[in-house]
């Protein structure tokens, strides 16, 4: 089986299996595993691990990888056309004719002939439409008649060719065959480039959100630790009586409703290492070695971004886009032959070859040889379909699904230019939300702590610094959801711009 191989500047590795286990397995795992994920031994896990540990295992690519293997095999018997075919036959046959009384009412004696016959030959096809075949035969003659013994040897040995002058002159259904196999060969390979992509961009989707479910984990714990803080100030203050009993219920319950919500960002958190482990695993036994936990953090790199630049990656490497236009092309090719088969067969034919015949099969040879008696022959063979209805209709069929597949070509352009603008503002959105949030969230640190200092002065009660402690903890989880929404946001712009394999350093290579 042909390889499959990928690079990076200090990796080469052999992509050859993925995973992509069945949803009602899966579903089940995601319910079950919130509640023994804690107990599971954590494996730290780049990106870049979950990336090769997916090309290795997921089942959707090799499933793919065979498609281009048989698209090759498909233009190998193409190609065959062209092999000669040999054939041979050999036989023996007996004659013997009984007597009788002839017009001179005398009798005459039966007859008896034995004759060895030997045929042989090959046939073929050129690639520029000739058929050809080259044939010899030898019959050795022996036995007896009225006029006595018989023993002759004759036979001839000849090459006969035809060439098209019209039809099947500049195309024919092999030559056809191996243009179209050619462009679905290249077809499937896109094909396969488009599987890895789309396994790439979801790995790394997985595992920018695995790391949000984890921030928003630790945002929780801090959300918790501040109403606890909190619940501990009050209950001491009520205790002394500088603050009234409703105030520390209310930190109370802010305390119980952390709680909950950290049980819910845990569970969360449990659900996203499933999915990141759909991805990257193939069997049942790895699934019990461990919850993956990302060893890097969400940051944000400005990127300069231009429409143009996107466009033209788009055009020039997305494998949809590129799969069409070698659709296009493939149809092409067929439209060309049907509009050959419009015209008339006319043929050029000819043939030459030597005459034998010797009393052995010896001299029969030599006679062949010699060429003392070459025949030939040549002309011309015409064919004209009346109303040729059939070739003319196929024609019509393959220009209008020709021209429906330059609209669908169009259509996907449009698309394409409309995904890769959407995603390049989403981008820049995402990536001024980054600061938008962190300015956010500065602020609201920069609150809090000024409202705590008043109620520690008594200018101030826990019903605002509750409120504010929530602000906070919204503020750091909108952070921590901008900084996941632009890097998925270079993710997928990746992905419209065909780049995803070039983005991870990766060099895709079909053997």
């Amino acid at each position: 089986m042909p390889g499959l191989f990928f690079h990076s500047d200090t990796l080469m590795f052999r992509a050859v299996r993925t995973s992509v286990i069945i949803a009602a397995f899966a579903f089940v795992l995601v319910a079950t595993a919130a509640a023994d994920t804690t107990n599971q031994p954590r494996q730290l896990i780049t990106k870049a691990d979950c990336i090769r540990a997916a090309l290795e295992h997921n089942l959707d690519i090799k499933i793919e990888r065979y498609v281009p293997e048989i698209a090759r095999y498909n233009l190998n018997i193409g190609y065959a056309a062209y092999e000669p075919v040999f054939s041979s036959t050999a036989t023996h046959s007996y004659d013997q004719s009984p007597g009788g009384i002839d017009q001179q009412n005398q009798p005459y004696p039966g007859a008896v002939t034995k004759i060895d016959a030997v045929t042989a030959g090959f046939t073929g096809l050129l690639p520029f439409g000739t058929s050809y075949s080259f044939t010899g035969d030898l019959a050795d003659t022996t036995g007896e008649n009225s006029g006595g013994p018989l023993a002759n040897t004759g036979g001839a040995a000849s090459i006969q060719a035809t060439q098209p002058l019209l039809k099947n002159l500049w195309i024919d259904a092999p030559r056809m065959t191996i243009q179209v196999n050619k462009k679905l060969l290249r077809y499937s390979e896109l094909a396969l480039r488009l599987q890895i992509m789309t396994t790439v961009t979801a790995v790394e989707s997985a595992y920018y959100d695995l790391i949000l479910a984890e921030e928003n984990v630790k945002v929780q714990r801090e959300s918790l630790q501040l109403a606890e803080k909190l619940f501990t100030e009050d209950k001491r203050r009520v205790e002394v009586g500088s603050l009234a009993r409703l105030d520390e219920k209310q930190a109370e319950s802010q305390v119980a409703a952390s709680q909950a919500t950290l049980l819910d960002a845990e569970r969360a958190m449990a659900a996203q290492q499933n999915v990141v482990k759909l991805l990257i695993i193939d069997d049942t036994a790895s699934w019990r070695n461990g919850a993956p936990e990302p060893s890097e953090s969400l940051i944000a790199t400005p990127q300069d971004f231009d429409l143009n630049k996107s466009w033209q990656k788009a055009f020039t490497q997305r494998p949809d886009l590129l799969q069409s236009r070698v659709d296009l092309e493939r149809q092409g090719i067929v439209v060309k032959y049907l509009r050959n088969q419009l015209f008339p067969e006319l043929d050029l034919v000819g043939s030459y070859g030597h005459n034998a015949s010797e009393s052995q099969f010896a001299g029969a040879f030599d006679d062949l040889r010699r060429g003392d008696s070459p025949f030939y022959s040549y002309g011309a063979a015409l064919t004209v379909p009346l109303g040729n209805g059939n070739a003319r209709n196929n024609y019509k069929i393959g220009k209008a699904t020709r021209g429906q597949l330059l609209l669908r070509l169009k259509q996907l352009e449009l698309q394409t230019m409309s995904q890769v603008e959407d995603a390049v503002k989403l981008a820049q959105t995402d990536l001024q939300r980054v600061e938008a949030t962190r300015q956010s969230r500065l602020f609201a640190e920069t609150a809090l702590d000024a409202e705590q200092k008043k109620m520690e002065t008594g200018k101030s009660t826990s019903f605002f610094v509750l409120q504010l402690q929530r602000d906070l903890t919204a503020a750091r989880s909108a952070e921590v959801q901008a900084l996941a929404d632009y890097n998925i946001a270079l993710v997928q712009l990746a992905f419209n711009e065909g780049t995803t394999l070039e983005r991870n350093k990766l060099d895709l290579e079909v053997k």
